[in-house]
């Protein structure tokens, strides 16, 4: 199904549908004055830790989602002890205009899930090492989920990929965060060629 788009008003001199496409063909005048709604507020991204010990850790995803110029909205609330929590921010969500989650849990990982099954915006887990089983007991418990309840599961700790990948989601809609992103690839391939210089081999 298309994305519908929303007319933005435009002062130029008549208020008549016919005086904006006076001069204009058609696609013109959709390219210069319809916006979608995307593209008319800015972008946010939940970023929700279940213990303030995985502050660390996020602060590695809050990091790059100011380098892109993208708002986030940072909560301690755990899925275990804190169920009602979670219900109140799930609803809360369209209001403060949340787009994406990105869930941080160690150990019986389930925060990410819980706000999968809740929500229909599209949630990445990243789980937590902890002292036990080297996080593998959070990355097993974020990424096995049933069909229809999708977690998208980074790294142990994967917290950097976590927005990236955010990024990359907000960006189909947004143009400035596309040119970013570009920006962001060819900054890398520069590194990697400025590794070869120095090798001395």
């Amino acid at each position: 199904m298309k994305e519908q788009f929303s007319p933005v008003q435009v002062n130029i001199g008549s208020p008549s549908r016919e005086g904006l496409y006076k001069g204009l063909s058609e696609p013109s005048f959709y390219s210069s004055f319809i916006v979608s709604r995307f593209e008319r507020r800015s972008m946010k991204v939940a970023l929700i830790m279940g213990s303030i010990s995985d502050e660390e850790i996020v602060k590695k995803s809050a990091a790059v989602l100011k380098d892109f110029s993208v708002e986030y909205d940072c909560r301690v609330i755990s899925a275990h002890r804190s169920l009602n929590l979670i219900l109140d921010y799930v609803e809360s969500m369209e209001q403060n205009k949340i787009d994406i989650i990105i869930a941080f849990a160690g150990k019986a990982a389930h925060l990410a899930g819980v706000l999968a099954g809740l929500s229909i915006k599209p949630v990445i887990g990243v789980p937590v090492q902890s002292s036990c089983l080297d996080g593998m007991d959070a990355l097993l418990s974020t990424v096995q989920m049933p069909k229809g309840v999708p977690v998208a599961t980074v790294a142990i700790n994967g917290a950097e990929n976590a927005a990236i990948l955010a990024v990359e989601m907000l960006a189909l809609s947004n143009p400035d965060l596309k040119e970013k992103l570009r920006q962001y690839k060819e900054k890398m391939k520069q590194s990697v060629q400025e590794m070869n210089e120095r090798i001395s081999l």
